[in-house]
Parts: C-alpha cells; sequence; structure tokens
C-alpha cells in the first residue's frame, strides 16, 4: 500500500512534535504555552495528550525528528497501538541542548554516510518498523546530500525495505534545493519520494517547486504553515486558522503539518481544514509575502525559549 493510499480519508492536516520533544525551541508564546519545569515527564504528557486529540479528530501523519530531543520517543511509546498512524522521521541534526533551554547550541547539522547510519539506527531502535518516511532534515543548496553517490544508495536500500525516501528544506533557496533533489536517481528512478517545505504567507516562493514536486509524485508536506507564530500572534496577524487554511487550498499540499503545543491550539489549527475560501480570496501570500532572505533572516534571529 502506497504512502497516499495510507492517508486516503485522513486529514491532511498532520501533527509535528518539535514544539512538544524538547524544552527550548523558537515558537513564539512558549512561555505561555508550556509548564515552567518543562521536565520529560510533563514533555512527554503533553505530547500524548496532543496526539490523542490529534488522532481522535482524523489526524494520521505524525512528524519527528532525531534532533526535537525526545519525540521519537514520545510517539513510539504511544503509536505501538495505532497501526493506521503514518509516522515520519528526519536525521542529519544531531540535539545537543541536553534538555535545557539556555544551551548554547541546540542541535548541529552533518548529513554525512556516517550519520545517517548512526541516526537510522537510533530511530530504528525507537519506532523499529513503525518507520514510514525518512527525510533528510533541512537540505539545502550547498548540502553534500545532493552529491554523495554512497549516501544515495544508502538511501535507496532503505527505501527497498519500504520507508519513503524524502527531504526537508529550509532557507531562502528552497526551491532550488527542491529542484536539485527532485533530478536525484537511483536505479534509474527517482530517489526522494516525499517533500517538507517552508510554505506561508509570509514566506510562499517554494510553491512553484513544491508543485513540480507533487506533479513528480511526491508526498508534499507543509511545516512551519504558521511561521513559528508570527502569522497567529499579534494584531496584524492573519491568525492560525487563515493562515493553515491557505496552505491547505495549494493544490499541490498533501500534508499541512500543526506545530500546537496545547490543546487549545490544536482545536483551532483543526478548524483550518473546514474553512472554504471566498470566491474573491485574494491570492496566497498577496500583501504579506516578505523577500525570501529577510524572512529567513528575521527567522534565525528567533530566540529559544
Amino acid at each position: 500500500m502506497t504512502i497516499f493510499e495510507r492517508l486516503a480519508g485522513a486529514s491532511r492536516i498532520g501533527l509535528g512534535l518539535a514544539a512538544v520533544g524538547r524544552p527550548g525551541y523558537i515558537n513564539l508564546g512558549r512561555e505561555a504555552d508550556l509548564p515552567a519545569g518543562r521536565t520529560v515527564g510533563t514533555m512527554r504528557a503533553r505530547a500524548h495528550e496532543l496526539l490523542d486529540q490529534a488522532y481522535a479528530a482524523g489526524v494520521r501523519y505524525f512528524d519527528v525528528a532525531r534532533s526535537y530531543g525526545r519525540a521519537e520517543e514520545f510517539l513510539a511509546s504511544w503509536v505501538r497501538s495505532r497501526p493506521d498512524a503514518v509516522v515520519g522521521s528526519k536525521w542529519g541534526y544531531t540535539y545537543t541542548a541536553g534538555w535545557r533551554i539556555d544551551a548554547e547550541v541546540h542541535e548541529v547539522k552533518d548529513h554525512s554516510v556516517a550519520t545517517f547510519e548512526r541516526q537510522l539506527g537510533e530511530t530504528r531502535a525507537l519506532l523499529g518498523d513503525r518507520l514510514d518516511v525518512y527525510q533528510i532534515h533541512s537540505v539545502t543548496p550547498d548540502s553534500p546530500a545532493l552529491t554523495d553517490p554512497e549516501l544515495h544508495a544508502r538511501l535507496a536500500d532503505l527505501a527497498a525495505q519500504g520507508v519513503v525516501i524524502g527531504f526537508s528544506t529550509s532557507g531562502p533557496a528552497q526551491a532550488e534545493a527542491i529542484r536539485a533533489a527532485l533530478r536525484i536517481q537511483a536505479e534509474g528512478a527517482p530517489l526522494f519520494r516525499s517533500v517538507q517545505a517552508t510554505w506561508n504567507l509570509l514566506e510562499p516562493s517554494a510553491g512553484p517547486a513544491l508543485a513540480e514536486a507533487h506533479a513528480a509524485g511526491c508526498l508534499v508536506i507543509v511545516k512551519e504553515a504558521l511561521a513559528n507564530g508570527r502569522l497567529a500572534v499579534g494584531e496584524q496577524a492573519p491568525g492560525d486558522v487563515a493562515a493553515l487554511a491557505a496552505a491547505l487550498r495549494q493544490p499541490w499540499a498533501g500534508i499541512v503539518l500543526s506545530g500546537a503545543a496545547t490543546t487549545a491550539q490544536l482545536t483551532s489549527n483543526l478548524r483550518a481544514a473546514a474553512v472554504e475560501p471566498p470566491a474573491d480570496a485574494p491570492a496566497a501570500g498577496e500583501g504579506l509575502a516578505m523577500p525570501p532572505a529577510e524572512y529567513w533572516r528575521e527567522r534565525s534571529a528567533l530566540p529559544w525559549r
């Protein structure tokens, strides 16, 4: 059964655990969203609460990563009794914060074969055969993951075991990275079958490349549809429902991730799936879109909190 068949009939909203798999992250409003202690037990309980709520609402795609603290661990202990849940994880960043919010370095990027082998082993140790999608985390045009034939061979081996191989992107040149990755083949077929990229009303520049990925048969997953809270918080923000609905309206978008940290946020996020835009709705990003370099410069300045 293909990934598309497994997700057929499920909500197009997925749940990502970046905000609740570790005590620190860059989303706005975390001080109010999470308890002051943020112990492992407290964050596990919050993650499971959100997972239960999302699953009950028809969500079936769940997103984690090796660098999201204990997110894989939290998901692994929950997903065992949900055989229809689809699990996506990512490798390429190592979590280095030691469960601290004030760590000097929270994660370290490395797209080498050695890191892939180590992190795949770590992921398998937690998720076992529940790993459905494995993505290179945060590919940019200069990533060695785009040009390393040994890595491509290892990824092709994993694909032969039934795991969907994909990549995520970040930075102002997402479109370039997506197009470069789509050209990579293994044994005469495209290597990558899923793409996870930032697309939102402030930063829609990857849209045309994501449309190409969709046309090529890839599962397209939208991350950061709320721009780390910038589209949900503040008087000038359109709000979470409008921002998520804008992403869901894109014909190439297969899954749009909610990064909710509270049940109230998730309840609100899920309303986006029922929004029907008026006939005269403005084009995506109209009046809000920023130059990509400016958007990513501002994002990189967001503090861990």
